[in-house]
């Protein structure tokens, strides 16, 4: 049988399972927190006054500081690109009869919850006053119109390693940011980061469970996919950050050096990901493996001691690269 063929009827056997996965994993709409609950009200004639307040905490934080809550807040804002993406993998289908595809519906009410995470972050940089907000703009634009290539295709099984991955990525860096914030006084960012990361850590475990799904369904399939993903690396979904006039991907690797000196997301965090997903999908006891998977368990078991000594041999430049983001002021 094709191999997609296998995927597609994995996918449907497991679509009456997502209804559960979305009571499980999401909140209701009326229920969640919206970004208003942590900005300034603009009904209350305190505004002004909170806004003078809000800027004024802003002030004791830093360079690096800041280009990190611009790369996070524009990797949140292309959203769309995710959606897009996401709707056409392999068993998920918005389309004719299929409009109501319970993965669909799963998707889209994911997005949801993740739209609000950069509606607050850019209200909040806005309010700041520390970034430019039209260079910001400008990235966010190009990031959404080039797309992105996050090495999955259509593939379901790859798709699902990537979130598992990338989302508990993005809960390690939403709350580091967070606990930043609040050992510099900053109060309200760094309850609003550390509630992003909840979320981030809600969707994290949805979709690690996806994959032990998976797993019990089409062993040996997963195990490859798994396998394949990380041959490749997870790459982060901002990997073609630019700025304006700059070329695809020249601003990821200098926001990658901010975030490692600061300790918001490293190389160990990688391999540490990485130990928790070998160990939560217990690949020691996956059962049926054929010969190929086998040999795919063995290299994602000894992957992360491989990692790690990698990790412990990289350099990153301390020099600051200066980004038309933000201006060149302050130290964290």
């Amino acid at each position: 049988m094709v191999e997609k063929n296998i995927r597609l009827e994995v996918m449907q056997a497991l679509e009456p399972k997502v209804e559960g996965y979305m009571d499980s994993f999401l909140i209701p709409i009326e229920d969640i927190w919206q970004p208003t609950d942590f900005l300034p009200d603009s009904d209350s004639e305190s505004f002004l006054n909170d806004i003078e307040q809000l800027r004024e905490e802003s002030k004791e934080l830093g360079y690096d500081f800041w280009v990190t809550m611009v790369a996070d807040t524009i990797t949140e804002e292309a959203l769309p690109t995710y959606e897009s993406w996401l709707m056409d993998v392999v068993g998920i289908d918005q389309h004719g009869d299929h409009k109501t595809n319970g993965w669909a519906k799963w998707v889209r009410a994911w997005t949801a919850e993740e739209n609000r995470h950069g509606d607050v972050l850019n209200k909040y940089l806005y309010l700041s006053g520390r970034v430019n907000m039209r260079e910001v703009e400008i990235t966010t634009q190009h990031l959404i119109a080039d797309g992105f290539d996050i090495g999955t295709d259509r593939d379901p099984y790859k798709n699902f390693v990537y979130t598992s991955f990338q989302e508990l990525a993005t809960n390690i860096s939403h709350k580091r940011v967070g606990q930043m914030a609040k050992k510099k006084g900053n109060a309200l960012l760094g309850k609003m980061c550390t509630i992003i990361a909840g979320d981030e850590m809600r969707h994290h475990l949805a979709y690690r469970e996806f994959v032990k799904t998976i797993f019990g369904e089409d062993p040996s399939g997963m195990m490859l996919a798994f396998a394949d993903m990380m041959k490749k690396k997870i790459v982060m979904p901002a990997h073609f950050l630019r700025e304006s006039g700059g070329s695809i991907g020249t601003a990821f690797e200098n926001f990658s050096n901010c975030a490692q000196r600061l300790g918001v997301y490293t190389a160990q965090d990688y391999v540490d990901i990485l130990r928790k997903l070998n160990s939560y999908w217990e690949l020691e006891t996956v059962r049926s493996l054929n010969e190929e998977a086998e040999k795919a368990r063995d290299y994602l078991l000894k992957l992360p001691a491989r990692l790690e000594r990698i990790a412990e041999r990289m350099k990153f430049p301390e020099d600051q690269y200066h980004f038309k983001w933000v201006e060149a002021n302050g130290t964290l």
